[in-house]
């Protein structure tokens, strides 16, 4: 593979989108449970509040604060990007391209609501 501007912004794009899929977006939520004890506490207005605490210890806690954390977890998901496209670039392409634009267009979107709010 060839390093270009274009392919660093390609491969950052699926990264990024590959990262908050991992640490953030609901359908990813199964891959996150194991590592995780749900507290639920009453706020002040009487709502409940849940809150997601790493398990205290072993890989079960490991696992859980690589996935707490963005930074870590994007580290771990460029590797994998890079990694899967150096070694199986035929198959990783269309993945990574496909991830990519959702990066893409999640950064628009953001850009749309701060718009459409101010």
């Amino acid at each position: 593979m060839k390093i270009t501007f274009l392919s660093i912004l390609v491969l950052s794009l699926a990264s990024f989108r590959l990262t908050r899929l991992l640490v953030f977006d609901k359908i990813t939520e199964f891959i996150r449970q194991p590592f995780f004890d749900e507290v639920s506490e009453k706020n002040e207005d009487g709502e409940i509040e849940v809150y997601y605490i790493t398990k205290k210890t072993g890989i079960k806690k490991f696992m859980g604060e690589l996935l707490s954390c963005y930074w870590c977890t994007g580290i771990w998901a460029a590797t994998f990007i890079i990694g899967f496209n150096y070694l199986f670039p035929v198959v990783s392409e269309p993945i990574t391209l496909i991830l990519a634009i959702a990066g893409l267009a999640s950064i628009i979107e953001l850009f749309i609501q701060q718009f459409i709010r101010n």
